[in-house]
């Protein structure tokens, strides 16, 4: 696949959040079959043609069948063993991922793989506002909220890392805020987490 850059100068990764077990969906929401194509897929091909390299998959209580979902697509992916400790193990071990990968990384993108509205623009959005202002966080704005897909300056991987439990990346964009720049993702607010959510979304 063809990977459009969006600076030779600008290396920005990808870290794909899909190592929980779903236990609110009841089966795993990362294989299910949206557009098509499974909603983990999804986000990785969005990713990719966006122009993150690398394209971190961080799996964890459904390994061998997100491995299968991913087949054919160049990404790398990462067993968090400790995925039961919460979202704060899955981004540590994403960062620690793409940092070997490319150890001249400028920035990652963190992603949730239940959003089944984030396209290749969005992703490119955030690399591009990144770009243009050297916003060392770049996040996406939905309602009254913000959160994922969000870009992370190498300044704040050591916060990344450090974070625990189920706490997630939102943590860190709440913590600077006032030198946040938000992008509109209104259909951002569209996740999957319970069955109802999945009907909706059906329908």
């Amino acid at each position: 696949m063809k990977r459009n850059k969006i600076s030779s100068a600008t290396e920005v990764g990808a870290i794909i959040l899909a190592a929980g077990a779903s236990t609110r969906m009841g089966v795993p929401k990362q294989l299910l079959q949206f557009g098509g194509e499974t909603m983990l897929r999804h986000a990785a091909r969005v990713a990719i043609e966006a122009g993150c390299c690398p394209v971190v998959i961080v799996t964890g209580a459904d390994t061998a069948r997100s491995r299968k979902a991913l087949r054919g697509l160049g990404v790398l992916e990462v067993e968090n063993q400790r995925w039961k400790s919460g979202m704060g193990s899955s981004i540590r071990a994403g960062i620690e991922a793409v940092a070997t990968a490319n150890p001249q990384i400028a920035a990652v993108v963190i992603m949730v793989c239940d959003q089944p509205f984030v396209t290749r623009d969005i992703i490119a959005g955030l690399l591009g506002a990144h770009q243009e202002t050297n916003c060392s966080i770049v996040a996406s704005r939905y309602g009254r909220s913000y959160g994922v897909p969000a870009l992370f300056g190498r300044t704040h991987f050591a916060e990344l890392m450090k974070l625990k439990g189920a706490g997630g990346a939102k943590q860190i964009i709440q913590r600077h805020l006032g030198k946040v720049q938000l992008l509109p993702f209104p259909k951002g607010k569209i996740d999957i987490d319970k069955p109802e959510d999945w009907a909706r979304l059906q329908q």
